[in-house]
């Protein structure tokens, strides 16, 4: 009697046991966060669907070991400071994201990770903040990027003005960490190079007539052109059409914040015709055949402005939750190196499931982006290409490289 009920208590267990529901994974959040307002409202589509391209291909080969990923987004408005960090705070402490993609601009990125992400041990990946001020920010190895540092680009933007002829050159850049650094830099470069700035001058963003600095900056007889180191949908979008209605200046060169057709479509086609231009690109390696194939099967320009490295940034931001092995936030900035760095076996965008399986048998993987390689140096950033671009009729054309 005692055996009998000691079996029929033991199949009872056990038929418990495969009736109980199994537990479901628990979801993985990633956060975005972009200025979905504001002066770069315009260039956002294409960014934050880049992300949503590399996540949507995670999901759809199985997401994470821990779960499926889920995409939270926030606006940091680009140009608000108290935004940014709110934004970056709701994600953080209330959304309970793992890591973020972003923000976008330079200050954004800073005010979210001095105010909410470092605080948490969030890591962050920028797409698109370019402020030399990134590299130097205690950030407890937290907070990295898949854009050049405009140290690099306002290089390059010098080296092609003085290639097409200028000597002399005025520049108007918007004040904030954006700004200050992209003219810093151009302005550097263009004198190591036997260049004269006849004046460098900071703006406010956000006024409806800048003519007054317009007409400061036109004082100094510059080769009658304006370099406006400032954003499309704020203050350099404004402050070029002014300048050209005003009969000021009829040259204009311009870095990434400004390269977007909508620049054309507010000033007028024919008006900006072989316009100098610079903007973040992408080297042609293998993995740029992949992101380019998936994102026109997704009706997204690949070269769209920094399409490529919100990809990237959301793609190795997967890679490094698998390669860390659970939810948490800890140790996803040093998975991150892992997953991005040499050696190990390369890994190109979309190939999720590869990834998985090489992660799960404790192998070494490598990640080569569509944007990059990505080979992070001690403050997370990457060298990265920086393309010319001119105006053509109604739109932006690339160039090439631009050296």
């Amino acid at each position: 009697m005692k055996l009998n009920l000691k079996k029929t208590l033991l199949t009872a267990v056990a038929v418990g046991a495969l009736l109980a529901p199994v537990a479901a994974q628990a979801d993985v959040k990633i956060g975005f966060l972009g200025g979905f307002t504001g002066p770069i409202e315009s260039l956002m589509p294409p960014i934050s669907a880049g992300a949503e391209l590399a996540i949507k291909q995670v999901n759809k080969q199985g997401g994470t070991s821990q779960g499926k990923i889920i995409y939270v987004t926030g606006d940091t408005s680009c140009a608000d400071s108290t935004k940014a960090a709110n934004a970056a705070d709701r994600l953080v402490n209330t959304e309970k994201v793992v890591a973020i993609v972003g923000a976008q601009c330079s200050g954004a990125t800073i005010a979210s990770a001095n105010n909410a992400a470092i605080p948490a041990g969030v890591t962050m990946i920028s797409p698109a903040s370019t402020s030399p001020k990134l590299s130097g920010m205690d950030d407890k190895d937290l907070v990295f990027r898949t854009a050049p540092s405009d140290a690099y680009q306002g290089g390059s933007m010098a080296r092609l003005l003085k290639a097409k002829g200028y000597k002399n050159i005025v520049i108007t850049y918007v004040n904030n960490d954006y700004g200050k650094g992209f003219a810093a830099a151009v302005k550097a470069e263009f004198e190591k190079n036997g260049g004269k700035v006849s004046a460098s001058e900071a703006h406010e963003d956000g006024k409806a007539d800048y003519r007054a600095e317009i007409g400061s900056l036109a004082s100094h007889g510059a080769d009658d052109i304006l370099v406006v180191l400032a954003y499309l949908g704020g203050s350099g979008g404004t402050i070029i059409r002014q300048a050209l209605e005003g009969g000021d200046f009829t040259k204009f060169a311009g870095g990434d914040g400004i390269v977007g057709d909508k620049l054309i479509e507010n000033v007028g086609e024919g008006k900006l015709d072989g316009m100098v231009a610079t903007r973040v690109g992408s080297p042609e390696i293998a993995g740029t055949a992949n992101f380019t194939a998936a994102a026109k099967a997704a009706k997204l320009d690949p070269k769209a402005p920094f399409a490529a490295q919100a990809y990237d940034a959301a793609f190795m931001l997967a890679l490094a939750i698998e390669k860390n092995g659970s939810s948490e936030r800890a140790g996803v900035n040093k998975a991150l190196r892992a997953i991005s760095s040499a050696p190990g076996e390369v890994i190109l965008p979309g190939e999720w499931e590869k990834a998985k399986k090489l992660i799960a048998a404790g192998k070494d993987i490598n990640y080569e982006g569509a944007s990059g390689s990505h080979e992070f140096d001690a403050n997370g950033d990457v060298p990265g290409v920086i393309v010319e671009a001119t105006v053509k009729g109604k739109t932006f054309v690339d160039i090439g490289p631009a050296k």
